[in-house]
């Protein structure tokens, strides 16, 4: 019988809630921490299969959560694409040479980059307590594009977005290879045990409607449509952080099973506007867990409230905070578990 998480994201609405949160394995954990501290820098961790797999399963042994998330980057992909990928203390993700001009093809691409990922979704799988649901996750075409076009991270993605006004004909070209290579990176996480898979679009926001709908909600359908074509009844989960009101769209659109709400976004207004259907994800506010108290108490009863007659997956609406004390992860986990709506 699927876990809780899994039926939930194929649209069966249980008695029970399920939760995990986006970056559960990571820098609030203590024991993260003293790995990290004995084994070597994020990227060092993320390419050492069975360092990454023990990462992956920390937070399910401490909290029992319904979903483990894949310790991994969304930059994993420009690596297997040809680009260098290295961490900056304190500043970052760096890529190199950027491609201000989108030209990719010069690349010299290494898709064996991403054996030791597949390798940490079978050490992860593997170890999982029954019942709880295998999370793969990459990040979304244009999301992964703003990085290799500027080379890190950036406030507004201005690099990207010029490129796509100017060269609309070479940054397409720079979608179509990262969509390429995310279907193939997703097919052997799955392969490898994944049971669902997230696609993360960190800066959906940024876009204008127009652009949105040609860089975030058209390859996203593509990707979509050909991982249900080849691994039928593995769901499909889409976060489009700062959509806002082109979150609707982006929900029939894409052809997804399962839509991540960020914190921005009013629950009530998304529970009316999505598809009836459709599972949700989402949607406290990472800082109001960090924050806690009773009003952390209110919001975990008024998102579940708010989501009561879809089915729900309980998360948060981007990252949990470095600085979060377990405590109040344990308080939601509690909140989540009681509620019976």
């Amino acid at each position: 019988m699927p876990g809780l998480l899994l039926d939930t994201l194929k649209g069966r609405r249980r008695e029970q809630v399920p939760v995990w949160l986006m970056r559960q394995a990571g820098r609030y954990l203590p024991e993260y921490r003293a790995l990290r501290e004995e084994r070597g820098g994020f990227l060092e961790l993320a390419y050492d299969s069975a360092t990454a797999a023990e990462i992956t399963l920390q937070p399910i042994r401490r909290f029992g959560f319904d979903g483990a998330i894949l310790f991994s980057d969304i930059l994993v992909i420009p690596h297997a694409l040809g680009q260098e990928l290295w961490f900056e203390a304190g500043e970052g993700p760096r890529l190199a040479p950027p491609l201000v001009d989108g030209a990719w093809a010069a690349l010299e691409a290494a898709p064996r980059r991403l054996d030791p990922v597949y390798q940490t979704v079978r050490l992860t799988r593997a170890a999982l307590p029954d019942g709880v649901t295998m999370l793969g996750f990459a990040g979304s075409p244009w999301t992964v594009a703003t990085y290799m076009v500027a080379g890190q991270g950036s406030k507004d993605q201005h690099q990207a977005r010029e490129l796509a006004y100017r060269e609309p004909v070479a940054f397409a070209s720079l979608i179509e290879a990262i969509e390429t290579a995310t279907f193939g990176y997703l097919l052997g996480q799955i392969d490898a045990g994944v049971e669902a898979v997230q696609l993360f679009d960190s800066w959906a926001g940024s876009l204008a409607p127009d652009q949105f709908e040609r860089w975030v909600i058209a390859p996203t359908a593509r990707i979509a449509a050909r991982l249900h074509e080849a691994r039928p009844g593995v769901p499909v989960i889409g976060f489009p952080k700062g959509a806002g009101a082109k979150l609707p769209a982006y929900a029939r659109e894409t052809g997804i099973d399962a839509v991540g709400v960020d914190e921005t976004v009013d629950p009530l207004w998304a529970a009316r506007a999505l598809p009836a259907t459709m599972p949700v994800q989402g949607n406290l506010d990472p800082l109001l867990l960090l924050a806690g108290g009773e009003a952390l108490d209110a919001r975990i009863r008024a998102v579940l409230a708010a989501f009561a007659d879809h089915p729900h997956v309980f998360n948060l609406g981007h990252g949990i905070g470095q600085f979060t004390p377990i405590a109040h992860v344990e308080r939601l986990i509690h909140a989540v578990r009681d509620w019976r709506g």
